[in-house]
């Protein structure tokens, strides 16, 4: 097994296990989601910054919103913390005529059980950018947060279809996956449903129906409509208990 192999493994199975720290000492307490995704927050935080010293300097800038044409996947935790933080940012955006639920509403009437190739070649832009910003940057999920270029205007090219390669940070994507699948490793343990969704449809869910983070909590797959299975469950629950035995 590789140096970079064996740190993957190691960082996996010690953050996981600090996952699961974390839902049992905090299983019934509001803080519970809070702590549990500053944990994921800044562990890819510093970990990618360490991984990304030597490499060229990231292109990416705010207001450059090119990738948020994409589908974005999140795990539960990661969208009931969106729709919190949207229900408090609602008055305040309103007075500005930024109506986000109706932004995400519309945007999933377009992308709502689209594939990832149809979602690119619709164009539909991410409904929390309003005025060329992110307004939920703060709490954007995992899979936004592993997505990061060295070179903006080679995605402006493929978003425009006239390129296929980007050239993308490669320690952001591989810290991403390894972050959310400690997570979602944790919480198949903690019996909670740990699958991944596409957010529009998952966050609309949740922002119409506030019951859903405590079913969730009490083990209901109250998501489960908007899941999306690039892999299979079953596939990925093995995987996850290889990793966790695995010896280094």
């Amino acid at each position: 097994m590789s140096a970079q192999a064996l740190n993957s493994l190691a960082f996996f199975q010690q953050l996981q296990a600090h996952f699961s720290l974390i839902w049992s000492g905090l299983r019934y307490r509001p803080e519970l989601l809070d702590t549990l995704l500053m944990r994921a927050w800044q562990s890819f935080d510093a970990n990618v910054a360490s991984q990304c010293e030597g490499l060229p300097a990231l292109d990416c800038h705010k207001g450059c919103a090119t990738c948020c044409t994409l589908r974005v996947t999140a795990t539960a935790p990661e969208v009931f913390m969106l729709a919190r933080f949207i229900r408090a940012v609602t008055p305040g955006l309103m007075k500005h005529g930024v109506d986000l639920r109706a932004q995400i509403a519309r945007a999933n009437d377009v992308t709502c059980g689209v594939g990832e190739a149809d979602r690119v070649a619709a164009r539909q832009r991410c409904p929390f950018i309003a005025q060329g910003v992110c307004v939920v940057y703060q709490v954007r999920p995992l899979a936004c947060r592993g997505l990061a270029s060295y070179d903006r205007k080679a995605c402006a090219q493929a978003a425009s279809g006239l390129v296929d390669e980007i050239p993308y940070s490669e320690p952001h994507m591989r810290l991403r996956s390894l972050v959310q699948n400690a997570l979602q490793s944790a919480l198949r343990d903690a019996g909670v449903a740990w699958g991944n969704h596409e957010l529009n449809q998952a966050l609309l869910m949740a922002l119409d129906d506030d019951t859903l983070e405590a079913r969730w909590l009490a083990g209901e797959d109250v998501l489960r409509a908007a899941q999306v299975e690039e892999v299979p469950e079953q596939e990925m629950a093995h995987t996850f208990d290889l990793l966790k035995r695995a010896v280094m």
